[in-house]
């Protein structure tokens, strides 16, 4: 009797135990709908009422905007980088994140400004508005009501580009860079402001579209095919050589700009640029012309990080850059699940688009 009690205590400790394992489990495999789930605003975009609109006016409503933007010091550089953002906000109650939301905030701040604007600080005055962003629940899905969230936040990047223009701008030569969905709403700015404009497009060096899928047969500007080739467009979306699968899903879920300003699905080919070869090309770029990536996560954005070069090579494949595993374990995604849907906090190609950049900018300044 004294023995068999003891025994009979343990039932229900390994029966709880063995509840919560089938919990875990049963999270293991669905975390992914679960947290998509809880971003979802669940109202639809029609009836939906979205976050006070950015009064480019005021510096409050521009992530990066120079000390005195009216009127460059003669120190600066002779031009301008305007930048549109990639994803930060993640979702909840909103379609469109309200500017100044504290989380996709920190996002910007230690994550993709060190990484992203970080290549083209030394080239030019940066420029990077505020935008009302559409969550990246709305990027995780291709429901109608998340096509009109990404539209809608097209209306401040043009409302920021057009306050860069007549305020700032000046005249003075610029770069677009465009990253992720900031790519997606570049691409835009670029057919329906950019492009049709002749002093604009003779001002531009080039437009680089991050991790942007882009029609091959309609692309807005002409594509970059050489170094030092400026007025052109370099555009791309990747995917490791070790997930095969990862490319056909980026084509899969590629919406691109129709005329009309709607979003539609890819039908054809996707651009192509290699940054490490610095063209529109087929061709394979070894590692040994890999100029560095960088894991600038956590500096400020305007410091400059350590390379790591000759970690990469690279090869256009079908409309997706095709990149070997990196050599160094910095250069690899890492972190939570929502924190792997967004880019990753390091640029593989860091040192390849400061270079390719100077190199576009030298030639348009030098005529």
């Amino acid at each position: 009797m004294s023995e068999s009690r003891p025994r009979r205590s343990l039932w229900p400790a390994i029966g709880l135990l063995t509840f919560v394992g089938v919990l875990l489990a049963v999270y293991a495999v669905f975390r992914g709908d679960l947290i998509r789930h809880s971003l979802d605003p669940r109202t639809p975009f029609q009836t939906y009422k979205p976050p006070p609109a950015p009064d480019y006016a005021k510096p409050g409503a521009w992530y990066v905007l120079p000390p005195h933007p009216e009127a460059p010091a003669p120190s600066e550089p002779a031009a301008d980088v305007f930048f549109v953002a990639p994803t930060t906000f993640d979702g909840g109650r909103d379609w469109n994140g309200p500017i100044g939301d504290p989380r996709a905030e920190r996002v910007f701040r230690q994550v993709m400004a060190p990484n992203y604007v970080g290549p083209f600080e030394r080239l030019g005055r940066i420029f990077a508005p505020r935008y009302r962003q559409a969550s990246l629940y709305s990027q995780m899905n291709l429901s109608e009501d998340a096509r009109q969230a990404r539209a809608f936040a097209y209306g401040d990047v043009a409302a920021a580009f057009a306050a860069w223009r007549t305020r700032y701008g000046d005249g003075r030569p610029f770069i677009l860079v465009g990253v992720e969905q900031g790519g997606t709403l570049a691409e835009r700015l670029l057919s329906d402001v950019i492009a049709p404009d002749p002093q604009l497009r003779a001002r531009l060096a080039a437009a680089y579209l991050i991790e942007t899928v882009v029609p091959a047969d309609q692309p807005p500007l002409p594509p970059c095919r050489a170094k030092g080739e400026a007025h052109c467009l370099a555009a791309w979306a990747s995917a490791p050589q070790a997930d095969p699968d990862r490319a056909q899903r980026i084509l899969d879920r590629a919406l691109v700009w129709r005329p009309g300003g709607e979003l539609d699905n890819l039908r054809g080919a996707a651009l192509c640029f290699n940054p490490i070869l610095g063209a529109t090309t087929d061709a394979l770029a070894p590692e040994r012309l890999h100029l560095g990536g960088a894991n600038a996560t956590g500096l400020e954005w305007t410091d400059r990080p350590a390379f790591l070069a000759r970690q990469v090579s690279a090869r256009c494949e079908g409309g997706i850059l095709r990149v070997s595993d990196p050599r160094s374990g910095s250069l690899t995604p890492s972190g939570s699940w929502i924190e792997r849907r967004r880019l990753p906090g390091f640029n593989l190609f860091y040192a390849d688009l400061e270079a390719d950049a100077a190199a576009r900018l030298s030639a348009l300044t030098a005529h």
